[in-house]
C-alpha cells in the first residue's frame, strides 16, 4: 500500500511540475499557439512518458490534461490525443537517453531567430550562455516535420554529450534530469539567445569570453543547481495562487 501510495504521489508532483513549466513558459512568451510540446518520463520507468496533449493552449493546461504515453505511441492515460512530431521526437530522445528524463522543445523567438541564420551559434559573450559551454549541439540540415521514427532518431543522436541542440530553420531541444533543471535551462537559453542577438543588432563586435573562463565558470554553474529547483518552486506557489485551476 505504501508502494503504491508512493508511486502515485511521485507521479502526481511530476505532473504538477510539467504543467507548471509549461503554463509558465507561455507566460515567458515561449510558446507558439497550441504547438510545441514539452515530456517528462514516468517516475519509475523507462518506457512511459508524460506529454502535453494536442489541441490545448499551454495556459489553460491543468495536471489532469497530461497524457501517459508508452514507447510505441500508445496512450495509457489521459482523454486527448497526442501531436504526432511530438511523439516522434520525444520517444526518441527518451529511448536514446535514458538520462534525458525531461524533453522540452520549443521555437521560442530569440532560439530560433539563431536557427535562421546560416551557420547560427550561441556565442560565448554573456555570462548566460556560458551554462552551457560545451554542451550545446546543431542539427545542420531542415528536414520538415518530425513524422516519423527516422527524423525523431536523426535528432536524438545530436544529444550525445549535450544537453541542448539547435535545430536548423526550426527550434531547439533543451533536456535535463527532472524537470526543474531543463526549465531552468530552458529560461537561460532564450536570456542568453535575446541578449545575443541584440547585440549582434547594434552591429557593433561580439566581446568574446575565454575558453578557460568559459570552462570555469560553467562548472561553478554546475554546484549550485538548487537555484533551478527554487525556480520552479517559485513558479508553481505563484501558479496556485493566481491560476490554482491548474492544479486541478
Amino acid at each position: 500500500m505504501t508502494t503504491h501510495s508512493t508511486q502515485a504521489e511521485q507521479l502526481r508532483q511530476a505532473k504538477i511540475d510539467l504543467a507548471a513549466a509549461l503554463r509558465w513558459a507561455d507566460r515567458l512568451g515561449l510558446s507558439e499557439g497550441i504547438c510545441n510540446h514539452f515530456s517528462l518520463a514516468v517516475p519509475g520507468t523507462t518506457d512511459r512518458f508524460l506529454l502535453n496533449p494536442q489541441g490545448l493552449h499551454w495556459s489553460e493546461l491543468r495536471v489532469s490534461d497530461l497524457l501517459v504515453v508508452d514507447a510505441a505511441g500508445r496512450i495509457v492515460e489521459g482523454h486527448r490525443q497526442t501531436e504526432p512530431t511530438a511523439f516522434f521526437i520525444h520517444s526518441r530522445i527518451h529511448l536514446s537517453h535514458p538520462s534525458a528524463t525531461c524533453v522540452l522543445h520549443t521555437h521560442m523567438p530569440y532560439a530560433a531567430a539563431l536557427c535562421a541564420l546560416d551557420g547560427g551559434r550561441l556565442e560565448w559573450v554573456s555570462q548566460q550562455s556560458l551554462r552551457f559551454y560545451q554542451r550545446v549541439a546543431y542539427e545542420h540540415e531542415y528536414n520538415g516535420l518530425a513524422l516519423d521514427e527516422a527524423e525523431g532518431q536523426r535528432i536524438s543522436a545530436k544529444l550525445v554529450n549535450n544537453k541542448v541542440v539547435f535545430l536548423a530553420n526550426h527550434g531547439v531541444i533543451v533536456t535535463g534530469p527532472d524537470v526543474a533543471t531543463a526549465f531552468d535551462d530552458l529560461y537561460y537559453l532564450e536570456r542568453a539567445c535575446m541578449i545575443q542577438v541584440l547585440a549582434q543588432s547594434t552591429g557593433g563586435a561580439l566581446k568574446r569570453i575565454a575558453d578557460e573562463v568559459c570552462l570555469r565558470t560553467r562548472r561553478q554553474f554546475e554546484t549550485e543547481r538548487r537555484q533551478a529547483h527554487s525556480h520552479l518552486e517559485a513558479v508553481v506557489r505563484i501558479l496556485t495562487r493566481e491560476t490554482p485551476e491548474f492544479l486541478e
